[in-house]
């Protein structure tokens, strides 16, 4: 095999890449130390050549690809190839001097060497619960810079010809509110690399040097071209759809997302003019973080088995104007970007749908990633952590938008998040809190010929005093919008204490709320809209939901 001369050969090299990323993977989920990477699974991995391409990245969280890109294009930046060697690793997270998305998610990227030269490295990415700064988690929507959001790590060289550098990693665990899962999960991340690195060698050997790289130019070539050709089946036009924060994280209006989609022949632009002015507060959205998100939705779209490399981002172009949410200024703080980009891929979602054909419409989804960060001490301290504080961090899912010919999904993430809960019993193992309620939302759903999905609650009690909460989501006031007559759906609440005497209904943007033992705090999140007339839908439907206590209201 010298080049990758049909669609068979290529996606068996793809699913070797990608079988190296999976394994990569399951390696440092099975290896990390903290709740939010072990559990939660709340990181990726990728392998990229020494060009800065990405070549595969496993099925994790689609945001990340844009800090890990971004991460290897700094780095070369900063190092050049003739002075790496084997053995070496790096490591950055920084949004503006190492393409990052948020300082939390830090990146370790490894170079692999064939005969003496770098060919390829290997990258992952593990978001770590606190990072430093003022807020436990490290992440508040009123953070007024990115000097407000933790420590700020450009590509740093951290192990060297296999040695790991101490006094780097020590200087990043201390920097942050659980030093000893920071520095564990670091080093469970440089060896989670060398297994990636051992495994594409291997691949390397069984291939040929000459071979390999051909295939590599062959499958972006490929992804590329297969996608041009997904494009030029869309019929000809512009069409532009908006979906709406409820501020920018500071107060105010409502702040538009504005994506409008151009098509013509097999080229494909998306042009954001119209989007709101960057976020007082932490909601901004860095270009790397726009890329990957448009990456994801034009996949899911078009073709979602697609190879995942960068011969997506070859069949499309992007404009981004600057001073926007989208596209901030320095030192613009980047913290809450997620919820940012749930709304960006909702716009994206909605302007395609007036491109797709009818079986493939869809209404808009909760977009948003609520979030819910419980820090303070930890509880019956061991020797090591004696004193030591622990970070909490929850993201939950909501209601996806019904399609055209079904209800939307119950209960999960979307878009470009795609993390595990915590298992309840492991939060109440780990932490001095308890679960009181995790549940679907009744009525949460937008109404329709096939309704949206609904939303969760997940309520906790707090058993220990001096402990704080801090929120993250957004559709306090906004909601999804429904389809061809569909309904919206829910909003999203936080309710401190709820059915007791001083029960508050609270915006989903808390930072470091002071609570007590014996409180409690419900977070509830949308539901997805609604799809065609709700007076279309089939009595049974309706019935069923009934049954199922998924829908309470009666007409």
């Amino acid at each position: 095999m010298t080049t990758l001369n049909d669609a068979v050969q290529m996606e068996v090299f793809s699913h070797r890449l990608l079988a190296i990323t999976e394994e990569m993977g399951a390696q440092l989920v099975r290896s990390s130390f903290s709740p939010n990477i072990k559990e939660r699974r709340d990181c990726s991995v990728a392998l990229f050549d020494a060009k800065a391409r990405l070549i595969a990245q496993a099925a994790h969280i689609p945001i990340h690809l844009g800090s890990l890109l971004g991460g290897v294009e700094a780095l070369l930046r900063y190092y050049p190839l003739a002075d790496m060697q084997p053995g070496d690793a790096f490591v950055c997270n920084d949004a503006y001097l190492a393409g990052g998305t948020h300082l939390p998610d830090i990146a370790i990227i490894t170079p692999i060497f064939v005969a003496d030269e770098v060919r390829f490295f290997a990258a992952n990415l593990g978001h770590h619960a606190d990072v430093g700064g003022p807020t436990p988690g490290s992440i508040s929507h009123a953070a007024g810079s990115i000097f407000a959001e933790g420590i700020r790590i450009p590509p740093t060289q951290v192990a060297r010809a296999g040695v790991v550098d101490d006094g780097v990693t020590r200087l990043i665990a201390q920097n942050s509110r659980e030093p000893e899962e920071r520095d564990l999960d670091l080093r469970v991340q440089i060896a989670t690399n060398e297994r990636g690195a051992e495994c594409m060698q291997a691949l390397v050997q069984r291939l040929g040097s000459d071979v390999t790289g051909a295939a590599v130019n062959d499958l972006i070539t490929y992804t590329a071209a297969r996608l041009k050709s997904r494009v030029s089946r869309l019929p000809d036009g512009q069409y532009q759809h908006t979906t709406w924060m409820d501020h920018d994280g500071m107060g105010g209006d409502p702040l538009p997302i504005v994506a409008s989609v151009n098509v013509n022949g097999d080229a494909l632009t998306l042009d954001f003019t119209g989007t709101g002015p960057q976020s007082r507060g932490s909601y901004n959205v860095m270009p790397s973080g726009v890329a990957a998100t448009v990456a994801y939705a034009i996949k899911a779209l078009l073709d979602p088995s697609l190879p995942p490399n960068s011969g997506l981002f070859d069949a499309f172009r992007i404009d981004i104007p600057q001073g926007t949410i989208l596209n901030p200024h320095f030192p613009a703080a980047v913290g809450a970007r997620t919820t940012t980009c749930q709304k960006l891929a909702g716009a994206i979602f909605g302007a395609f749908r007036n491109f797709l054909p009818l079986d493939r419409a869809m209404a808009d989804s909760h977009d948003v990633l609520a979030a819910m960060v419980f820090s303070g001490k930890r509880p019956q301290p061991t020797t090591d952590t004696a004193g030591s504080t622990y970070v909490y961090l929850e993201t939950i899912g909501g209601g996806n938008g019904a399609l055209a010919d079904r209800d939307g999904m119950d209960a999960a993430h979307v878009h470009i998040t795609n993390s595990l809960n915590m298992p309840i019993e492991a939060v109440e193992l780990e932490y001095p809190l308890r679960v009181e309620e995790y549940a679907l939302m009744p009525d949460s759903g937008g109404a329709g010929t096939f309704r949206g999905g609904l939303g969760i609650a997940r309520e906790v009690r707090i058993l220990d005093d001096h402990t704080t909460f801090s929120a993250r989501a957004d559709s306090y006031v906004t909601q999804a919008e429904g389809a061809s007559g569909g309904g919206p759906g829910s909003h999203c609440r936080v309710i401190l204490n709820r059915g007791q005497a001083d029960e508050r209904i609270m915006e989903p943007r808390q930072s470091a709320l002071k609570v007590h033992a014996g409180d409690t705090v419900r977070l509830e999140t949308p539901g997805g809209a609604g799809y065609g007339a709700p007076a279309d839908r089939k009595v049974e439907l309706t019935q069923a939901d009934r049954d199922d206590g998924k829908v309470t209201i009666r007409p």
